[in-house]
């Protein structure tokens, strides 16, 4: 208990304020580095401490790495305040998506919602969207799947269904081509008893405004709300949480319009401003002293942000000296920034740059970028050099072998799944040929061996759907990599496929994560975690590798060291991809905004005077948001790299 006040007294006035709030609606602006998530560590030790109960809190953040940080935060405050207190009790913390799948699956079925739904991914999703252009006999040439993905994806944020959609589709050739394609998009989840991404928060919505018995359950089961990065809603998450708060009033949301960076899929930070009309008897408490930025930072970051129109004016105060000046390189190409970088990496890691401090490790170093295409220079430039590397993604479950043994799990929860069944039917080589697997989904008449071979085939997703409902889910995975034939399929292939084994004995060990919960609670619960992750999942701590990522992926991150390369008119801020949006420039703004204040100690912003882009070299001007950073705290770095130098950073 003594640790647990000594270390709220070290909490600012302004984090108090929000801890100590007696209930009923409270907004937290929250500027960047502003020590929000352990405020809201705080607040819900201090709901425990006033006698709320554990399961009566929900916290909901952005994204999974967010909520697993807030869960360890609040642990920890918990068994330093409460004795006794269990590991196992927690208030529910999760995604927005991850609670609507929890919603969902445990009282969607009034609406119509199997229990077993399987989520789909984007990849997965634009292969139905294309399955219906062709079945309409639609050129992909002139109608972009992907862009008519994304136009689903914004109505279904903007809580339209396809029907609703209908009723006002009029005369137009796209919105009535659009219709035709949602329809049959709409059809073919009905059928396989799956949901995008989308539905989950669309169908959580409609669920609870349509079912009152529902509804009450679960504004009664979460009695405090408290909601983090509120300005990054869209208009579905948004009446989600003020239909959850409806009845108690005791929702916390925390915000900041100058990070809003995600108004290209929906979000609006106008969602801030409404809570205040919302709520009129809600409180307000500016979160400004920052912890994480020095002096320098946060003056260029101000002198940045304070352009924008549309924001709540704010000064983040800097708890930390004013420290080094922000350097800035202009260079001929993409090579030549590219090698600054890595060169500037290398002074890095043998502690040569000032302030010299501790050692600085490669995790302590970001390189972020506008577009996804510029990393690979930048990795080109790290393998010559030697340097450690890890480009944020998710890549380890989008292996094929890993893709491979979550569509069997998937398929054994819910056969109905033809895009799961698709993808393993012949995988491994059954002998099943494309045109069998056509004719079979085509309900038509099959050869007597081929027969057999499908039988055998839902023979074995019989088995696991039985090994699913009496099994651990490591014991699961373990069953169908040697039932399916995959293992012994692999043993006997090249060192590649080896490593492939090894791939799926690790995702055994991740399964494992989940074999306390109840049968076959657990399985459902790895399936949804792992159909819901996000790029920030991939990011290793133990992984001594430097960082390259977009800055919108470097949201929420701190790092001691950040470089922002590609400080071009055209690429940051950024003009393409036809987003015509009135408050687009004021966007880009804030993402560089954010870029900024990533850093603890030093950033390094680059650019180049020409860089090729889609196969042809242009002449770039630099951003004009350099020229917004007071000359004072600027450094101009020379193109002498210096000699090379024996690093000692593995």
């Amino acid at each position: 208990m003594e640790d647990f006040l000594k270390e709220f007294e070290e909490l600012n006035e302004a984090q108090k304020k929000a801890v100590l709030h007696k209930g009923g609606p409270l907004l937290v602006l929250a500027g960047a580095g502003a020590g929000k998530t352990k405020a809201i560590s705080f607040r819900v030790a201090h709901l425990v401490s006033q006698g709320v109960a554990l399961e009566k809190i929900l916290a909901i953040t952005f994204t999974n790495k967010a909520s697993e940080e807030m869960k360890e935060r609040i642990h920890s405050l918990l068994k330093l305040k409460t004795k006794n207190y269990e590991l196992q009790t927690t208030p529910f913390v999760s995604t927005f998506h991850s609670l609507c799948a929890y919603i969902l699956r445990k009282s969607g079925e009034s609406m119509g919602v199997n229990k077993n739904f399987t989520i789909l991914d984007k990849e997965d999703s634009l292969s139905i969207i294309k399955d219906a252009m062709k079945e309409l006999n639609l050129d992909p040439r002139q109608f972009q799947p992907g862009k008519i993905q994304s136009v689903i994806s914004r109505y279904k944020g903007d809580l339209v269904t396809n029907e609703e959609f209908s009723e006002f589709v009029g005369n137009d050739f796209f919105p009535r081509t659009l219709k035709m394609i949602w329809d049959k998009y709409e059809e073919q989840l009905k059928k396989q008893k799956s949901l995008d991404f989308d539905d989950l928060v669309l169908k959580t919505v409609l669920l609870l405004k349509k079912n009152k018995e529902v509804r009450n359950y679960y504004q009664n089961l979460w009695q405090h709300i408290l909601i983090d990065e509120y300005q990054d809603t869209n208009k579905s998450q948004y009446e989600l949480s003020k239909i959850l708060a409806d009845k108690h009033k005791n929702v916390c949301v925390i915000g900041d319009i100058d990070q809003a960076i995600y108004g290209w899929r929906g979000a609006d930070f106008r969602n801030i401003i409404n809570f205040e009309k919302d709520f009129p008897e809600h409180v307000s408490i500016i979160f400004e002293e920052n912890y994480r930025s020095s002096q320098n930072i946060l003056e260029a970051a101000a002198k940045v942000i304070e352009k924008n129109k549309m924001r709540k004016p704010k000064k983040l105060l800097a708890t930390k000296e004013k420290g080094a000046e922000i350097s800035i390189f202009e260079a001929m190409n993409e090579e030549e920034e590219a090698e600054f970088v890595a060169h500037k990496i290398k002074e890095l890691l043998s502690s040569k740059v000032e302030p010299l401090g501790p050692k600085v490790q490669p995790f302590d170093i970001a390189v972020l970028y506008r577009a996804n295409f510029q990393s690979r220079i930048i990795e080109e430039s790290c393998l010559k050099h030697g340097l450690p590397y890890q480009v944020l993604g998710i890549q380890f479950y989008e292996r094929k072998e890993i893709k491979d043994i979550l569509a069997y799990i998937r398929s054994g929860l819910n056969p109905e799944n033809l895009i799961d069944i698709k993808r393993i039917i012949n995988v491994p080589p059954r002998g099943i040929g494309k045109v069998t697997i056509l004719n079979y989904f085509a309900n038509k008449k099959l050869p007597t061996e081929m027969e057999k071979k499908i039988k055998i085939f839902t023979n074995l997703l019989e088995e696991i759907k039985e090994k699913i409902n009496e099994a651990k889910p490591s014991d699961v995975v373990r069953f169908i990599l040697k039932e399916s034939g995959y293992q012994n399929y692999l043993e006997n292939g090249s060192s590649d496929d080896l490593e492939r084994l090894e791939n799926i004995k690790e995702l055994a060990s991740i399964a494992a994560r989940y074999d306390d919960m109840n049968l076959p609670e657990g399985i459902e619960k790895m399936i949804t975690d792992l159909s819901l992750l996000g790029e920030q999942d991939s990011l290793d701590k133990k992984q001594k590798s430097i960082r390259l990522m977009t800055v919108h992926a470097a949201k929420g991150l701190e790092f001691e060291n950040v470089f922002i390369v590609g400080l071009e008119e055209g690429l940051f801020p950024h003009s393409g991809f036809g987003d015509d949006r009135p408050d687009k420039h004021e966007e880009e703004r804030r993402l560089f905004y954010v870029a900024l204040t990533r850093a603890k100690e030093k950033v390094f912003l680059s650019f180049s005077v020409s860089r090729m882009i889609f196969g042809s070299r242009q002449l770039n001007m630099p951003s004009q948001f350099l020229s917004d950073i007071p000359e004072h705290l600027l450094k101009i770095e020379t193109k002498d790299f210096g000699t090379e130098q024996v690093i000692e950073y593995l």
